[in-house]
Parts: structure tokens; C-alpha cells; sequence
């Protein structure tokens, strides 16, 4: 890849960011970044960062003409991540087509494409997290962000070349240069701000108590950094098809809200609310990433999450510094 392109797509949000960092922190600066900036802060998740270009994603195609040879990978992190956006066709048109368009001018010109899926394609997870290709077609995501994923997964298989792609299942993943993306961002900046304020943090009651305890659900998170490494790894082997990115392990948010209380170290009480109503039946009260495959082809040492929240509060969040 050294000297060829790599493309990454919503290079300026919270994943494709990191991944330039992770690229630059290698030596790798021919990086040409598609975004669209507007009238949000996440422009300041480019800053300190080198790479050759920035365009717009309307413009990528025009981009792209002639430079077939020029392009060593993709790398698609753009989409619209907001699990309770209720436009269907926008999301159809940015997540779905858009990810055709890009996956099909990667293949016929023999480019690597790496591409964003997501953990909300299981849905509440009653079918297991398995990134088994065979499973793909009884998935059930629980919004329509999800399917929007989940389509391109199935696409994929559809056309026959999950062999010539490689699609990443992000699980629950937080870290700095997240802030722009406001009430989709983890919960960690919020919880952080909300109990140096006020004391507390609240978390949502269970919505389901036979299963779960208040504060009981849980899920898999993941730190950015750990992913931004093991997606980068995917430029270094020929290795195709999807897999599941995660720790493999979950944890309670009262286990998370118990390692943010201990990062702040300050005196911080536990609060449990109710869980809005527009998330209720399409919130995931359980994830856990079964990581199997992505161990045969990474070493998938992830930071311990006490230590990954301790890393982001204290050396991030404490002190308004970006990664």
C-alpha cells in the first residue's frame, strides 16, 4: 500500500478518523479523506492528520475516473450511524446504494474494499452473534439503520463476492474524536460530563426485568483504538469475507458506569431512569461479538475495558484533546 491510495470514507467522523491516525501513526500519509464536513465539529477530528486530499462523497466517482491504478484500498467507513433515524430511503440511498456503487468500482478494478457493517445487524441477538456467512439471510436487525447494513451483507452474498470483500461488524465501540456525533455517540462523554455536574449517572431501567437486573443488560464494548488497529490489519493480508469486531466479552453498563466512576475518581452515585419510548423494542439489551473468526487472522489482544475507559477519560475527555 505504500504507494498506492488508500480512500477512506468518512475519514473525518469517529472510526474513519482513528483509522487515519492508526495510518499515520505507521508512516502512511497517502490518504485521500471523503466526508462531507458542513456545519459540524468533526472537521476537528482531521486536524494534526496527514493525507493528500479531502472530497466530497458527491463527488468521489468523478474523483475516481482514471485513477483506477492509482488505488492500492478502500477503506468505507461513511454512512449514516443514527439507529433512530426513521428515513428509510435516505438511509437505503447513503448505506445501501452508495456501499453498491463504491463495492462494485472496487472489484472490477481488483482494489481492496474494506467496509463498515455493524453489530445492529443481529437485532436482539436471540440468533446469536456469529459471523457465520450461512446465518446472514436470518437476521433480524431491530431498526432500520441495521438493515441498511445488513442489505449490503446480503448483497454480498447475493452477488457472490464475500470473498472479494471484507465487511467489519463494529460491536459497541467508544473512544475520542466521538463528540460530534452527539446523541449517537457512546455514553461515556455524557456520563463523564452529567457526574462531574451533578453527582450522578443515570442509567435506563431494564426493559426487560426477567432477563435483565436495572443497569443488568449488557454489551460488548469495544475501544477505537483496538478497532482502528484491526481494521488497518485487513491492508496486510488477503483475507476476505465478514467478521465480527469486538472484545468477545460483555460487560453490564453497571460495570461501565463503575469504571468511569473510578476514572473520574470523584464521588459519583448511580441513578437508574426509564428508557425513552422511541427506543423501546430497537435498543439491544445484549452483544456479544463471537470473535473466533477474527482471532484465526488477528491477534485481537483488545485493551481491557477499565483500562480503555481510564485511557479516554483522563487522557482525552478530562482534557479536551482529540486522538
Amino acid at each position: 500500500m505504500e504507494d498506492k491510495i488508500i480512500v477512506v470514507t468518512g475519514g473525518a467522523g469517529f472510526i474513519g478518523s482513528g483509522i487515519i491516525r492508526h495510518l499515520n501513526d505507521r508512516g502512511i500519509s497517502n490518504i485521500v479523506v471523503v466526508d462531507e464536513l458542513e456545519e459540524s465539529e468533526k472537521w476537528k477530528n482531521l486536524v494534526g492528520k496527514s493525507f493528500d486530499d479531502i472530497v466530497s462523497k458527491y463527488d468521489l466517482f468523478d474523483w475516481l475516473e482514471g485513477r483506477e491504478d492509482e488505488i492500492g484500498a478502500f477503506i468505507h467507513m461513511g454512512a449514516c450511524s443514527d439507529t433512530t433515524e426513521t428515513d428509510a430511503d435516505y438511509l437505503l440511498e447513503n448505506n445501501y446504494h452508495y456501499t453498491v456503487d463504491l463495492a462494485e468500482y472496487a472489484i472490477e478494478n481488483d482494489i481492496r474494499f474494506i467496509y463498515a457493517s455493524s453489530a445492529a445487524t443481529y437485532g436482539d441477538g436471540e440468533k446469536g452473534f456469529s459471523d457465520d456467512h450461512e446465518g446472514l439471510l436470518g437476521l433480524e436487525p431491530l431498526n432500520m439503520y441495521g438493515y441498511s447494513k445488513h442489505l449490503f451483507d446480503l448483497w454480498a452474498q447475493k452477488q457472490g463476492v464475500l470473498d472479494k470483500v471484507v465487511g467489519l461488524k463494529y460491536f459497541n465501540v467508544f473512544g475520542p474524536n466521538e463528540g460530534h456525533k452527539g446523541r449517537m455517540a457512546s455514553v461515556i462523554p455524557s456520563f463523564v460530563k452529567k457526574g462531574l455536574k451533578d453527582g450522578k449517572i443515570c442509567l435506563f431501567k431494564s426493559s426487560e426485568p426477567e432477563k435483565y437486573s436495572d443497569g443488568g443488560q449488557k454489551r460488548d464494548f469495544v475501544y477505537v483504538k483496538d478497532v482502528a488497529r484491526i481494521t488497518c490489519s485487513f491492508l496486510n493480508n488477503t483475507e476476505c469475507g465478514i467478521f465480527n469486531v469486538g472484545s468477545g466479552i460483555a460487560h453490564t453498563w453497571n460495570s461501565l458506569a463503575h469504571s468511569i466512576v473510578s476514572a473520574v475518581d470523584f464521588d459519583v452515585k448511580i441513578e437508574y431512569i426509564d428508557m425513552p419510548k422511541d427506543l423501546i423494542g430497537k435498543y439491544q439489551n445484549y452483544t456479544r461479538a463471537d470473535i473466533e473468526k477474527l482471532q484465526g487472522v488477528d491477534d485481537n489482544t483488545m485493551t481491557p475495558l477499565k483500562d480503555a475507559v481510564e485511557d479516554y477519560i483522563k487522557n482525552y475527555l478530562l482534557v479536551d484533546k482529540l486522538w
